[in-house]
């Protein structure tokens, strides 16, 4: 979007240059990244990533001051994952947006989905700046949010995942992590905040305290960044160590049951223009709540509430699709208007449209901080970096603004 770098950058571009972008990750991540990086970088305004910035943090306030809505999330989390001594506030927010078209011309933010789940944050520093490095960019482009810079983002980083704790004592704690397609992010936290990555259904639990083991020993757990998707889970019939439930001698450097509480579940009590109008299905059902909804179906998405990077929506959904869930089932799914996203992003392949991720670290007891931001780029229905494998152009990118 941003000129002249966009079109400075397309000229320049080489292919050699991208399998050396792609070696340099490789090495720094000490894995090879098994899902799609961009050939290129974004270039935005830094007024649009404020713009972006602010409106999420405003729609998270939004959620948080409800105590009407807090009440209500609290029927979202499943009772065999209700954790004990919830945090006040979640220590990782991200909200994503797309781009729309008003009729005068200009763009205006749409929101995508909001989360109270850590993404990428330790990988996305590192593949913004090898952006720059690879690319030889202009040096002074920056990537954090917040006013923030390397250093300090890393140090907002280790008050929140590590906290005042030896980092020994400190796990990523993930689902078979060794096959996880985020493993190149957890292999950054390991080398720049020296904590380990534990597999969840490995540990080790004595009395109230959990344990992982390193080198033969049994080391135990103080804080865990925790990382395991309940959703994945159960989809494995994982058996586990420890039940949610217990009273554990143990701190979460994001409180499990946030994930349920700012979700998809969120939609339909946010109000602001930048919300798509979304309702559950149980509501469409039963004809409530239904102001504003497109009457056509092709303008809808069907999305369940509780899956991640985007399994299982459906678009267009046919009458046989909404009456094929079970009743019972229906408040775990959302009706929701779809949004037109434009593409913004000028490549060899064609107009590319951008999903931009804004991501919040909210440290105990202290304010809601924008820190960086990661983009997708995509050409086909689903922006995930799993869609889009078979086109260039396209997949995990980063978003790069001139200082100010």
């Amino acid at each position: 979007m941003l000129q002249p770098y966009r079109d400075q950058f397309n000229a320049h571009f080489t292919p050699a240059a991208y399998t050396n972008l792609l070696a340099r990750l490789n090495q720094l991540t000490r894995t090879t990244i098994d899902f799609r990086v961009a050939e290129t970088p974004c270039f935005f305004p830094r007024e649009l990533l404020n713009e972006l910035a602010e409106t999420g943090a405003e729609l998270t306030h939004q959620l948080l001051n409800n105590p009407a809505y807090l009440q209500a999330s609290n029927q979202t989390i499943p009772e065999p994952y209700r954790v004990p001594n919830e945090t006040p506030q979640p220590n990782f927010m991200t909200v994503d947006f797309g781009l729309v078209r008003n009729p005068d011309g200009t763009l205006s933010p749409k929101l995508v989905e909001l989360q109270a789940f850590p993404s990428i944050f330790g990988y996305q520093d590192i593949l913004s700046r090898q952006y720059i490095e690879t690319y030889n960019l202009d040096p002074n482009l920056t990537w954090h949010l917040g006013g923030l810079n390397e250093t300090t983002y890393w140090q907002l980083l280790r008050q929140v995942i590590v906290g005042d704790h030896d980092p020994e004592n400190v796990v990523l704690l993930e689902i078979d992590p060794g096959h996880q397609k985020t493993l190149p992010d957890f292999h950054v936290y390991e080398d720049k905040l020296h904590i380990a990555t534990a597999d969840i259904a490995k540990l080790r639990k004595q009395g109230n305290r959990l344990f992982y083991q390193r080198a033969g020993r049994d080391i135990p757990i103080h804080r865990i960044y925790n990382r395991a998707i309940v959703d994945e889970l159960e989809r494995k019939h994982l058996q586990l160590p420890f039940d949610y439930r217990d009273s554990l001698d143990v701190e979460w450097a994001g409180h499990p049951n946030w994930y349920f509480r700012i979700s998809k579940f969120s939609l339909p009590y946010l109000s602001h223009p930048s919300v798509p109008k979304a309702v559950f299905l149980d509501d469409w059902f039963a004809q409530r709540n239904l102001e504003g909804l497109p009457d056509q179906r092709e303008d809808l998405l069907l999305k369940p509430l509780y899956s991640f990077a985007g399994k299982g929506i459906q678009f267009a959904p046919t009458d046989q699709d909404l009456n094929s869930i079970p009743p019972a089932d229906r408040h775990l799914y959302l009706l929701q208007e779809r949004v037109a996203f434009e593409p913004t992003i000028k490549t060899p392949h064609g107009p590319t449209q951008a999903e931009i991720r804004i991501m919040y670290l909210w440290p105990d007891g202290d304010g809601l901080q924008p820190v960086i931001a990661l983009v997708r780029l995509g050409r086909g229905l689903m922006m995930g970096v799993d869609h889009n494998r078979d086109r260039q152009w396209v997949g995990s990118s980063a978003a790069l603004t001139p200082p100010l």
